[in-house]
């Protein structure tokens, strides 16, 4: 999600969802270390529970990383190893660390030993290129178990090819095996199994959580949003009313406003991008798409644009 769950979308996401986990665009330990924390790991003050989630191999960074993660008030700092891109394997992390399982092992504890208040978890695959076998995966799952204090595993059902595919073709083209993750879930019922990769629906979701503890949602989430809609209420109990659109505008067009009056440096279309996806499936989205998207309309930095684009939308519905 690298560029895209990003702190305007997480915003957003938290006006819509009052109770979901967000996690943040991978972040190379580095970056936060040797760079400017805080554009690495600013965050809303609404948006928890909210995990950072890091790239990196060097126990040492990782740590240095960690520690100042939490003070940044993060519930969950969760170490990437299923990303499959060339620039991420040239680092040394990503999914190339499933074939580093000591590695991963002393990452994790030293992550952990540097946050002890915060849950430190993993997102891995459940293989690598074209091997076809489980035993390597509940080996690797296994070993992190008895070795570290890692509790929460994010497993995305799909191998990561690390030569061939583009990190586009990985998210699509090797063969999903939901099976595998639910077989982990009964082989290790004291951990804490989410599954990931191709769900697109919440009767999908649903018929997951009959066999594991929770479901990471990426892409669908992104680009239609409002299907974290109903999600307080599906699978958390919330009795609440959901927000509906109009609410939802309101909020983004007063939050835009705070953002631009704050002088850090944002603009309009950092935080417009992320809602072209909230109309899906409505009367007037293309319109809705096609006003947040125009470079001429965002140059002036208009909220009011926001307001603007909604109101073609809602005469939409009426007419």
């Amino acid at each position: 999600m690298l560029d895209w769950t990003d702190p305007h979308y997480r915003y957003m996401a938290r006006q819509i969802t009052r109770h979901t986990w967000l996690y943040t665009e991978m972040v190379n330990a580095g970056a936060i270390v040797y760079g400017d924390p805080d554009r690495f790991l600013h965050r809303n003050e609404c948006e928890n529970p909210v995990a950072l989630q890091l790239g990196g191999s060097e126990p040492e960074l990782l740590a240095k990383a960690s520690a100042k993660a939490t003070e940044y008030g993060y519930d969950e700092i969760n170490l990437n190893c299923g990303c499959p891109s060339p620039r991420v394997q040239k680092g040394a992390f990503g999914a190339c660390l499933m074939n580093e399982v000591e590695l991963v092992s002393n990452c994790l504890n030293a992550m952990q030993d540097a946050a002890p208040d915060c849950a430190v978890t993993i997102k891995h695959r459940i293989g690598l290129d074209k091997q076809t076998e489980y035993e390597p995966l509940a080996e690797f799952v296994g070993t992190l178990r008895d070795k570290t204090p890692c509790r929460t595993f994010i497993v995305h059902a799909r191998n990561a090819w690390l030569d061939g595919l583009s990190p586009k073709e990985n998210r699509d083209i090797p063969p999903l095996r939901y099976d595998y993750v639910y077989r982990l879930k009964n082989e290790f019922p004291d951990l804490e199994i989410l599954i990931n990769g191709g769900v697109k629906t919440n009767e999908e979701i649903a018929e997951h959580l009959h066999h594991v503890d929770g479901v990471m949602v990426g892409r669908e989430a992104y680009h239609n949003p409002m299907i974290m809609q109903h999600w307080d209420s599906l699978f958390y109990g919330d009795t609440q009313p959901e927000i509906t659109y109009e609410a939802l505008v309101q909020r983004l067009y007063e939050y835009a406003q705070i953002q631009l009056a704050a002088g850090r440096g944002s603009i309009l279309r950092h935080m417009v991008r992320h809602y072209l996806g909230i109309m899906h499936g409505l009367n007037g989205a293309r319109v809705w798409r096609h006003i947040l998207s125009d470079a001429e309309q965002l140059k002036p930095n208009r909220p009011e644009l926001i307001l603007e684009a909604w109101e073609h939308v809602a005469r939409s519905l009426k007419d």
